[in-house]
């Protein structure tokens, strides 16, 4: 499967996007070598809670990028065989100290928060071996193994960053440019390279 093949239209702007918006962190921070330690430690937590039902537990996002500027915000990938029923691994989760947050409208994740005064942290749980997940890894890898493109979106990201202060949804929006430029570029790199995930990261 080309991923240039599929409709890059934006997303809609989310009712939660503006969540944090004034809550005094960074905008966009320098990389932060703390992050992955952080990933890991949250990730054998989820591991020891589901089990088998994870098929992968991942670093997803920019904090997963060495060097990479980011929103100080831990993004996890959550790989299971069907996303349904919720109840398969929603208590696991929860038990980790998140949320389900039923109300998402993306229909190809089910999407987890951290509970009130907790490490912001997004956990996107995705079948796996479908197109969300896979981008997701894609995305990552391409920039761990291309930093100078990766300098290049911290940069973007820095430029659009006062937009997170006013409406985090138009900051989305206004990105999606050069992240569907990146994954056109990733997917050719993946076509020529033979790329496919490594082992899960947790």
């Amino acid at each position: 499967m080309s991923w240039t093949t599929v409709a890059t239209a934006p997303r809609p702007a989310w009712p939660w996007d503006a969540v944090g918006v004034n809550d005094g962190a960074p905008l966009i921070a320098d990389y932060d070598p703390r992050w992955p330690a952080e990933f890991a430690e949250l990730a054998g937590k989820l591991r020891a809670s589901l089990g088998g039902r994870a098929l992968r537990i991942d670093h997803i996002g920019s904090t997963a990028v060495p060097r990479l500027a980011a929103k100080p915000i831990l993004d996890v990938q959550i790989s299971v065989t069907t996303l349904e029923p919720v109840d398969a691994y929603r208590e696991q989760i929860e038990q980790c100290g998140f949320e389900w947050r039923s109300a998402n409208p993306e229909r190809t994740k089910r999407y987890f928060r951290e509970l009130p005064g907790r490490r912001r942290t997004h956990v996107h749980v995705r079948r796996a071996g479908s197109f969300s997940e896979q981008f997701a890894l894609l995305f990552r890898d391409y920039l761990r193994a291309h930093p100078k493109r990766a300098d290049v979106y911290a940069v973007e990201k820095r430029h659009l960053a006062p937009l997170l202060r006013v409406d985090r949804g138009l900051y989305v929006k206004e990105k999606d440019p050069i992240v569907w430029d990146i994954i056109r570029l990733a997917d050719a790199w993946a076509q020529s390279a033979g790329w496919e995930p490594g082992p899960s990261d947790g």
